[in-house]
C-alpha cells in the first residue's frame, strides 16, 4: 500500500496534476470541516484550504512554481466565474433599478474608507512607505489590487498576501458585526461583504443565499473599478506619490 501511494505521489509531483489535485483535495477537506462546524464563518473553507496547501508544500519541499503549474487551471476559471456573477445580479434588477444611487454611494464611501483607514493606521503604527502604499488596495479583488499596488509604488506580492488576509478575516467577522449593527437586509449585508472582503466575501455571501451573493458581486466589481481609477489619481493629488 505504501509503495502504491509513493508511486502515485511521484507521478503527481512530475506533472501539472499536482497543483490541481492538491487544491481540490484541500478544499474538499476544508469544506467537510466547514459543514461539521455548522457553516460557522470562523471555519472559513478558504482559510483552511490555504493552511492545508501551505503545509503540504512545505512538508514535501515543493516549490510554488511547481504547484501553480496545475493550480493555474483553477485560477483560469476565476474569469468565467466572475462574469457569471452577472446572472444572479440580473435577477435582482428590479431592486437595483430603484436603488442604484444608494449602492453607488455605498461603494464609493466603502472603498474610500477602506483605503484611508488602512493607510492611516499603518502610518500611525510606523509602517514603511512601501507597506503603507501596499495596504491601499487591500480591499479589492487580487488581480486589480496587485496592478494598482505596482502603479502607486507598493509591493504587489505584499498586497496579494494582504488581500487574501482581508478577505478571510472579512468573511469570518462580517456576520457578527452586521448582527451587532442590526442590519438584516440580505442585499445590504451582501453589499457590505463585497466591499470589505472582495471575492472571498462574495463566496461567503453566496453560501448564505443568492440575493446576498448577487449584491456582494456588484459591490466587489464597483469597489474594484473605483479603486483602480481613483486611487492613483487621488494619491497623486495629495502628493503621496
Amino acid at each position: 500500500m505504501n509503495h502504491q501511494l509513493s508511486a502515485v505521489w511521484v507521478y503527481l509531483a512530475a506533472s501539472p496534476l499536482l497543483g490541481l489535485t492538491a487544491t481540490l483535495i484541500a478544499y474538499q477537506i476544508a469544506y467537510f470541516i466547514y459543514t461539521k462546524c455548522k457553516f460557522s464563518p470562523l471555519a472559513n473553507p478558504v482559510a483552511i484550504s490555504v493552511a492545508l496547501i501551505v503545509t503540504v508544500l512545505l512538508s514535501t519541499h515543493t516549490s510554488y512554481q511547481t504547484y501553480f503549474a496545475g493550480a493555474q487551471f483553477v485560477h483560469f476559471l476565476l474569469g468565467p466565474a466572475t462574469v457569471a456573477l452577472a446572472v444572479p445580479l440580473y435577477q435582482q434588477m428590479n431592486r437595483l433599478r430603484y436603488q442604484w444611487k444608494a449602492f453607488l454611494v455605498g461603494a464609493v464611501l466603502g472603498s474610500a474608507s477602506a483605503i484611508a483607514s488602512a493607510m492611516l493606521i499603518a502610518n500611525i503604527l510606523g509602517a514603511s512607505r512601501v507597506t503603507v502604499l501596499s495596504l491601499a488596495s487591500k480591499s479589492v479583488t487580487m488581480a486589480i489590487a496587485m496592478g494598482v499596488s505596482e502603479k502607486v509604488g507598493g509591493l504587489p506580492s505584499l498586497t496579494a498576501a494582504l488581500v487574501m488576509l482581508t478577505g478571510i478575516l472579512g468573511a469570518m467577522m462580517a456576520a457578527g458585526i452586521l448582527d451587532v449593527l442590526r442590519i438584516r437586509d440580505h442585499a445590504i449585508r451582501g453589499f457590505a461583504l463585497g466591499v470589505g472582503a472582495h471575492g472571498i466575501g462574495t463566496a461567503r455571501a453566496f453560501q448564505i443565499n443568492q440575493e446576498m451573493g448577487a449584491f456582494a458581486g456588484l459591490a466587489m466589481g464597483l469597489s474594484g473599478l473605483i479603486t483602480a481609477i481613483f486611487l492613483p489619481f487621488g494619491l497623486r493629488l495629495l502628493g503621496v506619490i
